[in-house]
């Protein structure tokens, strides 16, 4: 049992909800097990998601949106899923992006648990993308 780590980079993975993984893999949901499953944020890391027993992952090719864990230097990636900001838009106006996505989520418009691929608020990845 890998108890949450990735079989592929052997690091510790975060473990995420199996509604992440429904809202987010693009392939039949009915290759989801009755386990744990985790997110891997290990940037050279092929591996996305991955069962807590090992036997089973999921890299970016089955997903459906780049993983920015897996790309922070790409400017087109999204670092905010839920209102569709990328590093380039937070380098651009990193104040106004910080502050609208705290807004969006004080209004309870953000969906994170489901939209970002490692299951939870993206607002810390959003704040370090603007410094």
């Amino acid at each position: 049992m890998s108890h949450g780590i990735c079989p592929t980079c052997q690091q510790a993975g975060k473990s995420v909800e199996t509604l992440t993984l429904k809202a987010l893999i693009a392939v039949p949901l009915t290759e989801l097990r009755a386990v744990e499953y985790h997110f891997c944020p290990t940037r050279d890391c092929s591996t996305v998601y991955f069962s807590a027993d090992g036997l089973q992952s999921f890299g970016e090719a089955q997903l459906r949106e780049r993983v920015y864990q897996k790309h922070p230097d790409d400017p087109n990636v999204f670092v905010c899923y839920c209102f569709r900001h990328t590093v380039k838009s937070i380098k651009q106006e990193p104040k106004a992006v910080v502050e609208a996505v705290t807004r969006g989520i004080k209004a309870s418009l953000c969906a994170c648990d489901i939209r970002n691929p490692q299951g939870s608020c993206c607002l810390g990845n959003v704040r370090k993308e603007s410094v």
